[in-house]
Order: C-alpha cells, then structure tokens, then sequence
C-alpha cells in the first residue's frame, strides 16, 4: 500500500552545534499594531533568539472576553498529584471547545501566519518513476489556561519538546498583568541553541512582563518555567496555544476507526495500541488524566498519572 506519511529535513529552530552566550540575555519586543511586525520578522527572530515577545496581539476587550469564558472551567480544575504543577495553580484545557474568544485567539494570523513558516513540512517521494509533492501544515498539540495564584512556587525550567530537536511552537498571552512578582514566565534566551547536555541554571533566565493582551512566542526548544507568585493579592492567568509538526500523529484515525463504546472490549493492550493510552510524560492526555482510566477505567503499571 502506499504511503502519504511525510518525512522531512526541514530546519527549524535547531539545536546549534555549540552553546551560543555571545550577548547578553533579552528577548526582542514588537509591536502587533506596526506594519512592519510581520510574520517573517518573527520566524527570523525565533531563530535567532528562541523567543519574542509581541505587544497587544489582543486587545483588552478580547483578554475579557477569554477571562469570561474560562471561569467555569478553571473553576472545576483539581490539583495536579504529578507535582510538575504546584497545588496554587489552576488549570483549564480544550480551549477551542468552551471560548469562542480563544478559537479568534488560535486563528490570529500573525501567530499561524509564523507557525506556518516554521512548522510547515514538504517531501517529495517517488512514486516509481513519478515524483509527487505533500505539503503538511502544523496542528495544534495543546490548547492550556493557567491561573497562578498567591504562593505558587516556580516551575522547573523546562523545554516543551524534552529534548528533542523542535517540533513545537508555544503561544503565551496574558489575559491579566503579568509581572515578576507574580510570576511572570521565566525564559532562558538563546537556550534552544544549547547541547543537550547543558541544563539550564535559574540565574540564567529572565522574566518575560506582559501587559493585557501581550504575548509570548516561543519554540518548543527554548528552556522556559512558571515563575513564582510572590504576591498576597494577585491572580497571574495566561493563556497557552501549541503547534507541533502535522504529521506527529498516528498514518490512521484509530480513535475514530474503533470510537470508545467499540474499544471497551479490547483488552488494555489493545487500547493502547489504538492510542488510547498516553505516551510519557504526559502526551496524550485528556483534561490532564490518562484517557485509559477515564474511559475504560483502567489502573495498570503503565497507567499515567497526571
């Protein structure tokens, strides 16, 4: 049978072949209003520095609208057992299916207009003697609402593609003031040009402040963490959008092939091999459980949890 499954030797925002500490830590500032914020300027600074920041990608207005939407969901989120997410943050996820305001948010073309850029893959296998052209576009990996509240401790720095040459693009936008003191998104500029035997130090990364609206574009291979809220009043919520590379998926939909009332009768095993299961840490997951314990009620030792 043949195959569509596209390969590819694109570049993206590569791993350099030595640490790059030539300037000092910053990140780049532009501004989503100026005709000259354009996507290109963004993939050429994510190559460089692993990050950018860009003023107003939404407006006050809109920030409230997503604030709106999300309430009941971060108000129904459990603390994380895993230990990765301190117990003073709350979480809310499937975006797209609860904010009209965030499906706007997914769509700015500033942000898929860049993703695009970077994460687009082309191949042009033969076909005997005829050469075809795939084209495949990015998708998203994860849609994510953080509420950090008074007390929350700092997160380890961390990349989102754990090590990994980057297949990830990651969208951070404020929806409320965010400031070191109640812990603004700690970066660690430059670090996706790192080897992966350097781990990244605390004292190496610097807080990205965003005013409403603002955000942060990031690839998935720069050293990034929740900061510490400091604070005894404040409330820092963001907003977090991720694209990973469009062929990152299984060649057939098994979870539409056998929908879950068909693969309750197949053994844990087999529900794996559907994709039901979560591939470690944490991909996979749904509403940050393992999908094998809340629709099939498993608890094995290769249960994840969350």
């Amino acid at each position: 049978m043949a195959t569509t499954t596209v390969t590819t030797t694109d570049s993206i925002l590569p791993h350099g072949p030595k640490d790059d500490d030539s300037q000092a830590p910053r990140l780049e500032h532009l501004d989503a209003t100026d005709s000259s914020t354009t996507h290109q300027k963004l993939v050429e600074i994510l190559r460089r520095d692993g990050g950018v920041v860009v003023r107003g990608l939404i407006s006050p207005e809109h920030a409230g609208r997503i604030r709106t939407e999300l309430k009941s969901t971060f108000e129904a989120d459990v603390p994380d057992k895993s230990g990765f997410f301190p117990s003073t943050t709350r979480r809310a996820t499937g975006l797209l299916g609860v904010s009209d305001a965030c499906v706007e948010l997914a769509t700015s073309n500033l942000w898929i207009d860049a993703c695009n850029a970077i994460l687009t893959s082309r191949c042009s296998p033969w076909y005997g003697e005829r050469r075809a052209a795939f084209t495949s576009k990015p998708i998203l990996a994860g849609t994510f609402g953080f509420q950090i509240l008074p007390g929350t401790r700092q997160q380890d720095l961390h990349r989102d593609d754990s090590g990994l040459d980057s297949c990830m693009m990651g969208l951070l936008v404020a929806v409320t003031k965010s400031t070191k003191e109640n812990g603004a998104t700690l970066v660690v500029p430059r670090s996706h040009l790192w080897s992966l035997d350097r781990a990244p130090k605390n004292e190496e990364a610097i807080a990205v402040e965003l005013d409403v609206g603002d955000a942060l574009i990031f690839g998935g291979n720069l050293y990034h963490a929740g900061g510490a809220n400091k604070t005894s009043d404040q409330i820092r919520e963001v907003i977090g959008l991720f694209m990973c590379k469009g062929y990152m998926r299984p060649e057939e939909n098994h979870t539409l092939a056998v929908p879950p009332q068909e693969a309750k009768r197949f053994s844990p095993q087999v529900q794996r091999l559907l994709g039901y299961g979560i591939s470690q840490p944490a991909v996979g997951f749904y509403k940050y459980k393992d999908p094998m314990q809340v629709l099939f009620g498993v608890e094995d030792e290769e249960t994840v949890r969350l």
